[in-house]
């Protein structure tokens, strides 16, 4: 099938076992032109909707179209997506004669012309797990001209020396027949019906053309034979890597590597031998690793070139294909026939060209290149500590109208502002389709082209450094999907469509998945080509685009332990401890801090404690602290408290689970789940209409509260974006702007459907409800940052509750500093008295406004409004909110500064911090105003100035040192 737009499922879709139909039909009339309008027919008794989960008769065409020459296919622009068909291609349904019928022109329906044949398939509205019918295809025109042999399309392996026989029938009598190999003219046959001929003593590969003409129409027919070159076993030069290894001292040359065992033979076709490989293109093979490998000559520095591995099995497994046309499965780069039209040019200007005639993906190879110039923030830069993260999870299609990464980089300012010291980027790795959650990986080391250049993202990783903020990569590395290379040369393809699921040999793959969450095709975790391969991945991050951490989904998978046979059944088996994948985990987990020893690494478990503490407690004791942040979702119990409804929040905790630090990144949204916003307006508590929680502004005001019991909470913590302005846009938002939560096969549930980003074009940052809740998480993300209690031991009652109760205290400071504190809120739908519980009497200072109470007994209860939070401390915060909010008195300048500032007041000690709260530079000694604080030896970047007047009054700036 043509599945140039694959499935892209979320990654906890579970795929079915395998619901494939073979559907007769009918076509009326069985012969036609492109501007004929034709009937595609189904009978009703043929398929059983049934098994497709399929309701109401909603059947679906999905198709394709080829030129004359059978060739350069694409995808009908009706079809809509593999998991949502679109309404234009559903079949109509005749209840009297249970037939199914679609009735369209071609030329119209393909919006091209020219065509010489179209391919369709019938399935359900949402195709995942095979629900479709077998391939059909269907010529077009009147005049037909039959290849008999060899197949259209087709590549013939044959010995050097060998022959080819070239048969082929017309309709509508005597045609003239010219036969072409590689461009030359090989047989001439003026008229004839039948034609026949036997082309001998080959030695090299052909690319053939037969082209037969019949009064002013012409059809040419193409086809290949491919010789086997009798591979030259050479030690591979050492040092070797698999994929494109440039020679830093010839930028004539470069090496290609390919680990392909059970392999016979592999040429390298691409545009610097005009995609017609001689023998001196067929790759030697290392006699100790069975490696394939060749050096590439004659190259120019800076220029783009594109190839493509030839890669043949002479004796292959029944259903497995004899030659397979690929990518590199090591490409940092990479250019795709079905997605890269649809990009925008001013997205990624000036791409590589695809080279015409071919098929697939190409990888791009280019000696000389420019390397990327990092600044010395990113040389230099320090990563926040684990426990004071505070990452922001974004989707870069949704964050902004444009979907780029210059997006990202226009509004620095706003993650800035917004006090987070990470961001979170979903898989931005080459994905298949344009439009995704990115979890539909093909190639790992690729960066997709559809949000920039490889330059651009460097830049906001620039950028982010620069103003003190991690960049983490989300990470798909459980599977991979049809388009992966490593998929593709060892595959089951019994229908010859170049597409399918691992074989039995797969070095790299599962022929069925191990464990019970399978997405695309599954890893096998214990194979060392596959290990290989992964640290490939984590180095190529890590290294060329200087990110800061990985996070790792769905390590579930990561087991060889559950097949689906497995006692206890499969599902049990993926979710209770696994040692294989407990090791290979850490195993990856090592290597990472190996190329950077404070990486960040953090996996998306979400399974049992014992496990899940082996992995968090790994190494922790070390210096640099190690210990892998495991994913804690919290979503259902903040979105109960957020609602008004009683929730037990106290795993938000890390000691709640066993680990010996704060490795818990806890939260209460990410990309996977309901928006807490839209649940509030569906069915929140409306028992009290002077706070009913289902009106915008009543349940905007809840979201504050909810920030202060999860991001004060010690430990990492996350947020998934617009969370801070309270989007209550629902995950099963679609295009159209309807909402559909329905799993029904005839609608899909949109989760994974583009989102609209009404943030910027509504101001919502002008909306005073909105704009409150990015305010107040800035603050709280801000003590949370640079306060050390908030690094402390927190104490939660293990209670559902409308009334969270939070106590943090840090033993390891002294009684002068911050080092208690109490939050305490309200989620009821009235006005409360709260239980407290203060540590000690006194006066306690509420940390948001820095008002005070003096607390004579320490168990009495504090009113507290619906819906709103008390943080109290038993000092005013370091840097305190208030004063970092106001216009200061004390002017700093110049701002940007290079070599010094100077203040407009005389000081008694000024203090320089980092954006992330690290107190970076002390001058203790009093100094009159006007004098010159010298700040040549800081990194560029912004910084918080904190003055200190002769009466201790303070006041914070900030400024830019460039």
């Amino acid at each position: 099938m043509k599945k140039t737009i694959l499935l892209l499922l979320f990654f906890l879709s579970i795929v079915a076992s395998a619901q494939k139909q073979t559907v007769p039909y009918s076509i009326n009339p069985a012969t036609f032109e492109e501007t004929t309008a034709i009937t595609i027919t189904i009978n009703g008794s043929s398929i059983n909707e049934a098994t497709w989960g399929v309701t109401g008769n909603a059947l679906y065409m999905w198709t394709w179209s080829f030129d004359s020459n059978d060739a350069n296919s694409v995808d009908c622009p009706t079809n809509g997506s593999w998991t949502a068909s679109n309404e234009a291609n559903r079949f109509a349904y005749n209840s009297i004669t249970d037939t199914y019928t679609k009735t369209f022109t071609p030329n119209t329906f393909y919006n091209r012309t020219g065509i010489g044949k179209i391919g369709f398939l019938v399935k359900a509205k949402d195709g995942t797990g095979d629900k479709k019918s077998q391939d059909n295809f269907v010529e077009v025109g009147i005049y037909q001209v039959t290849l008999t042999t060899p197949a259209e399309n087709s590549s013939t392996i044959i010995a050097s020396g060998g022959s080819l026989t070239i048969a082929a029938t017309n309709t509508g009598g005597n045609a003239s027949y010219v036969l072409k190999a590689n461009g030359t003219n090989l047989n001439t046959n003026a008229a004839t019906s039948t034609y026949s001929y036997n082309h001998t003593n080959i030695t090299g590969n052909q690319n053939y053309e037969l082209q037969v003409t019949q009064g002013t129409t012409v059809i040419t027919k193409k086809f290949s034979a491919i010789v086997n070159p009798n591979v030259v076993s050479e030690s591979m030069p050492a040092g070797l890597l698999d994929g494109i290894n440039y020679n830093t001292a010839d930028a004539t040359k470069a090496t290609l590597v390919l680990d392909a065992p059970f392999k016979d033979f592999i040429y390298v076709a691409g545009s610097f031998n005009n995609w017609q490989p001689t023998a001196s293109y067929a790759m030697k093979k290392d006699p100790v690793s069975g490696k394939f490998w060749l050096e590439l000559t004659g190259l120019v520095s800076g220029t783009n070139y594109t190839y493509q591995y030839w890669v043949v099995d002479a004796t292959p497994l029944a259903g497995t294909p004899s030659l397979v046309k690929t990518a590199d499965p090591y490409s940092t780069l990479v250019l795709s026939p079905y997605d890269d039209p649809f990009i925008p040019a001013s997205t990624y200007p000036n791409p590589p060209v695809y080279p015409p005639g071919q098929e697939r993906e190409v990888t791009v190879l280019q000696t000389g290149q420019t390397p990327y110039v990092w600044s010395s923030a990113t040389t230099n830069f320090v990563k926040p500590a684990k426990e004071k993260l505070v990452v922001y999870e974004l989707l870069v299609r949704d964050f902004d109208a444009n979907r780029s990464y210059q997006d990202l980089i226009n509004k620095i300012d706003y993650f800035k502002n917004l006090k987070i010291n990470a961001i979170e980027l979903m898989p931005v790795m080459e994905f298949e389709g344009n439009e995704s959650w990115g979890y539909n990986t093909s190639f790992h080391m690729a960066l997709d082209k559809f949000y920039g250049t490889s330059d651009k993202l460097k830049e906001f990783v620039d950028l982010c450094h620069q103003n003190g903020i991690a960049v983490i990569l989300d990470v798909a590395l459980n599977h991979a999907f049809g388009r992966n290379p490593m998929v593709r040369m060892w595959m089951n393809d019994a229908d010859g469509d170049g597409w399918g699921s691992p074989s039995t040999e797969n070095p790299y793959f599962n022929a069925t998945a191990m464990h019970s969450y399978s997405v695309g095709e599954d890893f096998n975790h214990q194979q060392a080509r596959t290990q290989n391969y992964v640290q490939r991945v984590i180095k190529q991050w890590v290294e060329e685009y200087k990110i800061d951490g990985l996070r790792w989904d769905l390590t579930k998978g990561f087991t060889q332990n559950c097949p689906s046979n497995v006692a206890g059944g499969q599902d049990a088996c993926t979710g209770v401890k696994q040692q294989d994948r407990v090791d290979v985990l850490k195993k990856y987990a090592d290597y990472s801090w190996y190329l950077d020893p404070t990486h960040y690494t953090i996996f998306e478990h979400l399974g049992n404690d014992d496990e899940e503490q082996l992995w968090a407690n790994y190494r922790i004791n070390e210096t640099p602290s190690k210990g892998i942040m495991m994913w804690g979702i919290m979503t259902g119990q903040y979105n109960e408290l957020s609602m008004g409804y009683s929730g037990n929040i106290s795993r938000m905790n890390s000691t709640s689970r066993g680990f010996t630090a704060n490795r818990l990144m806890g939260y209460a949204e990410s990309h996977d789940e309901e928006r807490l916003m839209y649940k509030n307006l569906q069915f929140g508590n409306s028992s009290n209409m002077a706070h009913n929680v289902k009106i915008l502004n009543v349940a905007l005001s809840r979201m504050s509260a909810i920030g202060a019991v999860s991001l004060l909470v010690p430990g990492p913590k996350m947020i998934w974006h617009f969370g801070e302005l309270g989007w209550e846009n629902s995950i099963f938002a679609c295009n159209n702007g309807t909402v559909n939560t329905s799993s029904d096969a005839t609608s899909g549930d949109c989760k994974l459907d583009t989102k609209q980003q009404p943030q910027w074009v509504n101001n919502w940052l002008e909306n005073t409800n909105r704009n409150k809740i990015y305010n107040d998480w800035a603050k709280m993300i801000t003590m949370k940052t640079v306060e050390p209690v908030f690094s402390g031991t927190a104490t939660m009652s293990n209670t559902s509750s409308l009334y969270p109760n939070i106590k943090i205290t840090n033993s390891a400071l002294a009684s002068s500093q911050l080092k208690d504190v109490l939050i305490l809120a309200n989620f009821n739908v009235t006005a409360q008295n709260v239980a407290t519980g203060f540590p000690y009497t006194g006066e306690w200072y509420n940390l948001m406004d820095n008002t005070t109470i003096t607390v004579m007994n320490v168990n009495d209860p504090i009113t507290i409004p619906a819906g709103e939070y008390r943080i109290y401390g038993n000092k005013t915060a370091s840097l305190a909110i208030v004063d970092y909010e106001k216009t200061p008195t004390v002017l700093l300048y110049p701002n940007p500064a290079s070599s010094y500032f100077t203040l407009n007041a005389a000081t008694s000690k000024v203090q320089i911090f980092s954006i992330t709260g690290q107190l970076v530079k002390t001058f203790d000694a009093n100094q009159s105003e006007g004098h010159q604080f010298m700040i040549s030896d800081l990194n560029q970047g912004l910084y918080i100035v904190k003055a200190y007047d002769e009466n201790n009054g303070i006041q914070v700036m900030k400024f830019i040192k460039k």
